[in-house]
């Protein structure tokens, strides 16, 4: 049996033997159908026997089919229902943003232009990767295409001007400066709310369990705070737990001169891009104020960037990643919605509410933000992470906390999705590339990832102590 078969039957042995379970007491038995094949989904987004995407589109088809959720038209208008949803429509349009970032230049003269002025040491390299992540984070929700797609073609060609390769001299310099930049893009993706695709997964499935929609502002406030100085004392720490050999690094701003010549000066588009940008951040802060929605300032700046050619039309419709985030979390969030419908969420809170109620409410925020964090050591993808885990804390939480304390305490919570990706070399999206550049062993990456992981624990409960 090939390792792919196998992995495709697992998500399936976990359905049919949830499925022949007896439901539990006060669970209906169609309800548990549904978990089982929502358990099962989420087993395959962990081990992905398939494309993750094709994991929910045949969940969402299967439980429509089997009428789980009711008659045949409210089963089809709940299965596409999250496609309708202008948390994901946002997402989309962020990979449109990174695009353009991509296509124009932009992105990769950002980088260089850190490094020309911020190389001359490996300490100053450090902080070039990190703060050429934090420019292109508020506008680029997938951390995998800013820091794989924008940041990882840039940073590793300067281990080699040094003569650090993953099998010789890996310590010199590609070691630290791969860790930094994992490090400092997993703080920048909990700094802002846009900087990660998960974050507004979450935050879309925290409206359904309270009636309000995390804004770009609320999320900042709590955040940025918190992030600022953890995302500046990251490449130190870094420095002096994890060290690179080659302190001195002269030649990275010759070089980095040498790549932005080539480049030409700044382009119109690239001008362009970065104006559209500016203007979609103020309208994601300030879009309340002036009667605009998040997702409508979005969707207008891409057409605008099509309109303008910044883009073109056939890039757009071309772009797999982009639909793929589409049809993926689409199909999350209406298996997360069919949670509540069937009764599942409802279950869990009054069973959570017996087991939990004597704890006091400091302790109960502090359990429940440690075993979140603590959880992802068996996730493979942050976005199944939120779909198995934060309807379930959310039930939790509402039923047992104050109404004053749940804001705060869901900022936080989802503001921890970013940060708990360094913890395992496969944590978050761009985990596996800066892992797979070969200048980190994996005894090395796990041994870094609780250092650094319990530090940004420490920060988080921080947080928690703070706001709520």
């Amino acid at each position: 049996m090939s390792k792919q078969t196998l992995k495709l039957l697992i998500p399936i042995a976990v359905l049919v033997i949830l499925w022949f379970i007896p439901a539990p007491e006060g669970l209906s038995q169609n309800a548990w159908h549904f978990l089982a094949i929502f358990f099962a989904v989420v087993v395959g987004l962990i081990i992905e026997p398939v494309p993750a995407a094709l994991v929910g589109f045949t969940g969402i088809s299967f439980v429509a089919l089997l009428g789980l959720i009711g008659n045949p038209k409210e089963s089809i208008t709940w299965a596409l229902s999250g496609f309708s949803n202008s948390v994901i429509w946002l997402i989309f349009a962020a990979f449109m943003f990174a695009l353009g970032y991509k296509k124009t230049g932009l992105g990769k003269r950002v980088s260089l232009i850190m490094v020309k002025y911020m190389g001359k040491s490996s300490l100053g390299l450090g902080y070039a990767v990190a703060f050429s992540d934090l420019v292109l984070a508020p506008f680029m929700p997938s951390n995998t295409a800013r820091s794989g797609g924008s940041v990882y073609p840039v940073a590793i060609n300067i281990p080699h001007i040094f003569d650090s390769w993953p099998d010789k001299d890996p310590r010199k310099l590609g070691a630290y400066i791969s860790w930094v930049a994992i490090a400092t893009t997993c703080v920048t993706s909990s700094m802002f709310l846009t900087a990660l695709a998960p974050n507004l997964l979450a935050v879309d499935l925290i409206a359904k369990s309270t009636g309000h929609a995390i804004s770009w502002g609320e999320w900042a406030k709590v955040m940025i705070p918190l992030m600022v100085p953890l995302f500046l004392l990251t490449p130190w720490l870094a420095y002096v737990i994890y060290p690179p050999t080659q302190k001195k690094s002269p030649e990275a701003p010759a070089w980095a001169s040498e790549e932005l010549k080539k480049l030409g000066p700044v382009t119109f588009k690239e001008y362009l891009m970065a104006f559209l940008a500016t203007v979609a951040l103020v309208l994601w802060i300030f879009g309340k104020e002036f009667g605009v929605d998040s997702t409508t300032a979005a969707i207008s700046i891409v057409a605008i960037m099509v309109l303008t050619n910044v883009i073109t039309w056939d890039d757009l419709i071309s772009n797999k990643a982009a639909f793929n985030v589409l049809i993926w979390f689409s199909t999350l969030v209406a298996m997360a919605a069919g949670l509540q419908k069937v009764g599942v969420l409802t279950w869990i809170g009054a069973n959570t509410q017996t087991m939990l109620a004597g704890l006091h409410p400091t302790a109960l925020i502090l359990s429940l933000i440690v075993l979140f964090f603590l959880l992802h050591y068996f996730f493979a993808s942050v976005t199944a992470h939120v779909t198995a885990l934060v309807p379930v804390f959310m039930t939790i939480a509402a039923t047992l906390l104050a109404p004053e304390q749940i804001l705060p305490f869901t900022i936080i919570l989802a503001g921890s999705l970013g940060v708990m990706g360094i913890i395992t070399p496969y944590g978050t999206g761009p985990s596996p590339i800066w892992y797979g550049a070969g200048y980190i062993s994996q005894a090395r990456w796990w041994g870094l990832g609780a250092i650094f992981g319990t530090l940004y624990l420490a920060v988080i409960i921080l947080g928690a102590f703070i706001f709520i």
